[in-house]
């Protein structure tokens, strides 16, 4: 994999996974990954089978599926509404040296059987915007980040309904969301013959509630044999991250 020189545009910097050697060209004002971004990609189980198609749904620069560019063999879809992001997570994929594997779709999730074919995925990947629409977040002057946080333009149902459309039987589903809306996430889920099979709580400090979810399904999967695994605690009670992200953060060379 060699990287390649992209032009980057006023307020945009790259940032590095180190644990992953992957660079991820970033804008405070529009659109950055956090922590939840390379959660989800550590949860995802590794496939290395050669025709794997994944596709990364509500894929912002597209820092999920590069994340598991190792974890994960075959083509990856990226499919990102907003026009500057999507634009992003292109130059992303090309800064890594990845367009051989990597396509970036900028559209509407609702719309994705347009491009891709029902039941073809093995894979697919969401981190959905976590809140309902309220009136505060209508007025949030930053509409970039309304839209990613935010359920603006897409919704769970959206979610679950599109997800389930594009994986095969049996294939995974893997999304990262809010705690809160747990029997909400996991009714509308099954509703959709999605069958969640491993959760895992995330923590942000030793004495807080989970405030984010990480969830696999099975489409058409068998009822029951459902596991929570362990829970991972963020920082340490003086907001230091613990160990285990140290190392999603920089792999086991490099922990600063």
């Amino acid at each position: 994999m060699n990287a390649h020189p992209v032009q980057l545009k006023d307020d945009e910097r790259i940032d590095q996974l180190y644990s992953q050697d992957i660079q991820i060209i970033q804008s405070p004002s529009c659109f950055a990954f956090s922590l939840d971004a390379v959660l989800l990609a550590d949860f995802v189980r590794p496939n290395h089978r050669h025709r794997l198609q994944t596709v990364d749904l509500c894929a912002g620069n597209a820092a999920i599926g590069l994340f598991l560019h190792n974890k994960l063999a075959g083509r990856f879809t990226e499919v990102e509404l907003q026009g500057r992001i999507a634009d992003m997570a292109q130059r992303s994929i090309e800064l890594n040296g990845l367009t051989d594997r990597y396509q970036v779709l900028n559209m509407d999730i609702a719309d994705v059987f347009t491009a891709i074919p029902k039941d073809s995925a093995d894979v697919v990947l969401c981190n959905p915007p976590y809140f309902p629409v309220t009136a505060k977040s209508q007025k949030n002057p930053n509409q970039y980040l309304a839209i990613a946080r935010h359920e603006i333009k897409t919704n769970l149902a959206i979610v679950a309904r599109q997800m389930s459309g594009l994986l095969k039987m049996n294939g995974h589903g893997y999304l990262v969301h809010r705690p809160d809306r747990l029997s909400e996430i996991l009714t509308t889920l099954e509703q959709n013959r999605l069958v969640a099979k491993r959760l895992r709580f995330i923590y942000p400090k030793p004495d807080r509630d989970a405030n984010m979810v990480l969830i696999e399904v099975i489409k058409d999967g068998k009822p029951g044999g459902q596991k929570v695994v362990p829970p991972l605690v963020v920082s340490d009670e003086k907001g230091n991250y613990q160990s285990e992200v140290r190392r999603l953060l920089y792999g086991n060379e490099r922990e600063e």
